[in-house]
């Protein structure tokens, strides 16, 4: 019974596979537990008394509808899923769509629920995504730019209502946890140059004030999967 051995490691390793693929789907669905992490000094926290008083003389256009829209993400990998919800509940002055209902027929044309879980999504296509919710949007990639021009934009938007920016950018560029990420912008302050991220992942990192430069700097860096770099992207209601 020689074939025997050969068939019970066979047994196991798919077994273990099994196992490890279980294991993966879990984490991947799971609703991240709070866990929040340490800061570098670069950036300001907004639940600081430093970080509410950039408050003050900001452009904040946007902070108090996307704010009463925001949401953390429900899985690890619904940045741009739950970036998107707050936007366009925010444009819609309802929080009627929700992470779980954001997957329509249209949206999943663009990528699967099973796709953005395990992969994420590029910035094409959380542009692609806005617009199968019928959004206008206008991506920038950060290659394409300045930081100057990237500041107009921002700033232009931040200062009226009706519109709202979201930001593509690697964490590390930040000193944050290595991994590409999106949320959206709720504030400007010109006196210190900083923009004021909503971070849609909240239970690991609270709202933060960080310079232009290197919210810049954060979003021309590459992304793997699209080969091209990050951005960021105008969203406004659709005709």
């Amino acid at each position: 019974m020689k074939w025997l051995k050969p068939l019970r490691l066979a047994t196991v390793g798919v077994a273990a596979l099994a196992a490890a693929a279980a294991a993966a789907w879990a984490v991947a669905i799971r609703t991240p537990s709070l866990h929040r992490l340490p800061l570098p000094d670069e950036l300001v926290p907004f639940d600081s008394d430093a970080g509410r008083n950039l408050l003050e003389p900001a452009f904040i256009a946007d902070h108090g509808p996307l704010s009463r829209s925001f949401e953390s993400q429900v899985r690890r990998a619904y940045c741009g899923v739950a970036s998107s919800v707050v936007v366009l509940n925010a444009l819609r002055g309802s929080n009627a769509l929700t992470q779980s209902s954001f997957f329509t027929p249209a949206a999943a044309r663009v990528r699967t629920q099973l796709q953005v879980t395990f992969g994420g999504m590029t910035l094409a296509e959380l542009a692609d995504l806005l617009r199968a919710h019928g959004a206008e949007v206008m991506t920038y990639f950060a290659s394409d730019t300045t930081l100057d021009d990237f500041r107009s934009v921002a700033q232009r938007n931040l200062a009226t209502s009706g519109d709202f920016v979201l930001v593509n950018y690697e964490r590390a560029a930040l000193g944050q946890v290595r991994v590409g990420h999106i949320s959206p912008l709720a504030a400007y302050n010109p006196q210190t140059d900083r923009f004021l991220i909503l971070d849609v992942a909240a239970y690991r990192y609270p709202p933060v004030w960080v310079s232009a430069q290197s919210l810049w700097e954060a979003m021309n860096t590459r992304d793997r999967t699209s080969e091209r770099t990050r951005g960021c992207a105008v969203v406004r209601a659709g005709p």
